[in-house]
């Protein structure tokens, strides 16, 4: 994929340190996944959140990570995998096996940041496994 979200520029403020158990999970799955972002760049949200994903991401050396640039028009929201994976609220991150299957989703907002959020549903999975 040719688009980059600039929103999905590593934050440099960023402490992997004081997230260790959630680099933890993403170094472990690192070769298991491809990660897809769902953002635009005009959106506060992704703003806000996007950037500290993306340094986790890179503190794990996560790089199968695809980025869908969302567009906004009268209030619909449109790009690349809108349609096909049902996203209205961005940013969305979907994180799927390598045979496509959906292991855990972001939407929107949590009570935890994304890479928390998501590494906790990975950690859910792997336990029940």
């Amino acid at each position: 994929m040719s688009e980059q979200l600039e929103t999905m520029q590593p934050n440099p403020a960023w402490d992997a340190d004081a997230h260790e158990g959630t680099v933890e999970t993403w170094q472990r799955v690192a070769d298991d996944v491809t990660v897809k972002v769902w953002g635009g760049d005009w959106c506060g949200d992704c703003r806000g959140q996007l950037p500290d994903f993306a340094a986790a991401l890179a503190a794990a050396g996560v790089d199968d990570v695809e980025h869908y640039p969302v567009e906004r028009e009268d209030g619909e929201k449109y790009g690349p995998g809108v349609d096909e994976y049902g996203i209205e609220l961005i940013p969305t991150v979907v994180v799927e096996d390598k045979e496509g299957n959906e292991l855990a989703r972001f939407v929107e907002e949590e009570d935890r940041p994304i890479a928390v959020w998501l590494a906790e549903r990975l950690d859910e999975i792997e336990a029940s496994a």
